[in-house]
């Protein structure tokens, strides 16, 4: 069968292969024709666009990486495929299904024949067998959502234990060698760079994080061999010389982090990494960041959130404002550069709360920080909560971006979350020493171009 795998086009800046997709192709690959799309990397960005490649490679099978953020472009995207030949079978599957399963496959009609909750790495390459012998058993493939006559069933999750049975993602689909110089950040580096993941799962409660409701509350992880040997094709097959690790919980098990790490310094390779999805500041100690700068580690990222210790407590994170503050001078104290993570417009939050975390982030030795407005993921306990209150009647999916403001607290309107927003990037940035730092990291006249780009967006969005 002809299996075509599509990361949907979206407003987002962030450019890197999709592991997901990369791990989902080598179900299926050995026996099927597969090819991946990345619409955001190839400059597509509509789904009449998209259609011109699905016309000429006619797959059997087109699976969908759903965001909330592409329910449009995937809905429109299908019901142009189905007018096509209405036997190519629509899968979709990531977050979005993960969390509102049912309400995911109702609100797409007809044009998407399937589902996925979490990982289906399990449960895919079953669906593609059935669907090759048209045999449509499918009350047991794990994970899978799918119609019976008019009820949508969703069948129990079963995420794959021994990571390492799964293999490499497809890097000949992806080719990592062949995306931007900035992908999961503004800065970079080296280049090219790839992204690899080596633990999956998140036991902990934060409140506006759904990534438990995917990768289960497991920590699991693979071998330390295997991330040593895909590191090691990736240098010298593709040429990358920059590794970003997107684990949500690479340093939950410290000792695992150090013994990967004393791995990594004995591969002897120039290469830089970083940490652009964040790490836990309660799971770094002296010694494993002294690993990390041994080993290449040049930028760390850190969730912190806010700036208000009853804010932190409203989102369940587990840390405090003290703690972030020990947590950062020890992480300066080797060396390494750190950027921080805060959200505005948290439900509950005040303006007293707001300046505390603008006034945080610029206390802080950090040479970035990102604000992010807070979005209510679907399935997270902030999200229920507000459906809950009957304050998320009118949200629009279509509009799910951290610069959008979604969501608006009680008592704010959205210019003012957009104000607050603006106030914070332009009090961090605008300081001289911090200006300098990130001027000095540009590596290039397209680099500049891109950053440039990304803040002019940034700007029209406010």
């Amino acid at each position: 069968m002809k299996i075509l795998f599509v990361k949907p086009y979206s407003l987002s800046d962030h450019i890197q292969p999709p592991l997901g997709l990369g791990f989902l192709a080598n179900t299926v690959r050995n026996k099927n024709e597969v090819r991946i799309v990345d619409c955001l990397k190839d400059g597509i960005r509509t789904p009449l666009e998209l259609m011109e490649i699905i016309k000429k490679f006619n797959p059997e099978i087109v699976g969908l990486q759903c965001y909330t953020v592409h329910l449009r472009f995937i809905k429109e995207l299908c019901t142009q495929i189905k007018k096509f030949n209405n036997y190519i079978s629509c899968i979709i599957g990531g977050p979005h299904p993960s969390t509102l399963p049912k309400d995911s496959l109702k609100w797409f009609g007809s044009v998407v024949d399937y589902a996925f909750c979490g990982e289906a790495e399990i449960g895919f390459p079953m669906l593609v067998e059935r669907l090759n012998k048209d045999t449509l058993i499918l009350s047991d493939i794990p994970g899978l959502i799918w119609r019976e006559n008019a009820e949508i069933n969703v069948n129990p999750v079963s995420l794959p234990e021994n990571l390492d049975n799964l293999g490499f993602p497809s890097w000949e689909l992806l080719r990592p060698d062949k995306y931007p110089e900035s992908q999961h950040g503004a800065f970079f580096k080296k280049f090219p760079i790839a992204p690899i993941i080596l633990t999956r799962g998140c036991p902990y409660l934060c409140t506006f994080c759904a990534g438990n409701k995917i990768s289960g509350k497991k920590i699991r992880r693979h071998s330390i061999d295997y991330g040593i040997k895909q590191i090691e094709m990736l240098y010298k097959d593709f040429g990358i010389r920059e590794f970003h690790i997107v684990d949500d919980n690479f340093t939950f098990d410290i000792n695992y982090a150090k013994s990967f790490l004393k791995s990594l310094i004995g591969l002897n390779l120039d290469i830089s990494w970083a940490t652009p999805n964040g790490v836990r500041l309660d799971r770094l100690d002296i010694e494993l960041l002294n690993l990390m700068k041994k080993s290449g580690l040049y930028l760390i990222s850190l969730g912190i959130e806010s700036g208000s210790d009853r804010v932190l407590k409203l989102m369940q994170k587990g840390i405090t404002v003290d703690l972030i503050k020990e947590k950062v001078k020890m992480i300066r104290s080797v060396g390494i550069d750190i950027a921080g993570f805060f959200i505005i417009g948290y439900p509950g939050e005040t303006r007293e709360d707001i300046e505390k975390t603008i006034s945080l982030a610029c206390s802080l030795d950090l040479i970035r920080s990102n604000f992010f407005i807070y979005l209510p993921f679907p399935g997270t306990q902030s999200y229920l909560d507000l459906v809950n209150n009957g304050e998320l009647e009118n949200v629009n999916w279509d509009n799910f971006y951290f610069t959008s403001a979604a969501y608006v607290p009680n008592g704010f309107s959205k210019l003012e979350i957009k104000n607050y927003q603006r106030k914070a990037f332009f009090k961090f940035y605008l300081r001289p020493n911090i200006f300098l730092k990130n001027l000095m990291q540009i590596k290039s006249r397209r680099h500049f171009m891109f950053l440039f780009k990304r803040f002019y967006n940034w700007i029209i969005s406010w």
